[in-house]
């Protein structure tokens, strides 16, 4: 029987810095979501992409956080409500220097007319 993953791992620190699926496929995001269970850093569902709710799907993970400086909320896909989440394993967000939408230099132009 595979071992149940809790929803929020307080202690599991983040993936990276970006979201790890569009750095892999040379692709950009427009803000970040953080899971709770497994530190996976996603793009949102703004982003092209949308690997955050695509995790979910895939892994069954619930809960996300924002992964955006000056920003701790958690949102639960389960019941597409926000949750009362802990604190979670620092960094708590990207780096301040890094833009949003993201990363520096593969954002295109016409950034605005590409998202959701």
């Amino acid at each position: 029987m595979a071992e149940e993953i809790p929803a929020i791992a307080p202690d599991v620190p983040p993936t990276g810095a970006g979201c790890v699926d569009c750095d892999a496929a040379g692709g950009w995001w427009v803000h970040l979501r953080r899971c709770a269970a497994c530190g996976h850093i996603g793009c949102c569902d703004s982003s092209p992409a949308q690997h955050a709710s695509a995790h979910f799907r895939g892994s069954g993970h619930p809960i996300v956080q924002s992964y955006e400086p000056g920003e701790d909320w958690f949102w639960d896909y389960a019941s597409e409500d926000y949750y009362a989440g802990p604190e979670l394993a620092a960094p708590t967000s990207h780096p301040d220097d890094q833009p949003a939408p993201g990363p520096r230099g593969r954002v295109p132009q016409n950034w605005r007319e590409l998202i959701h």
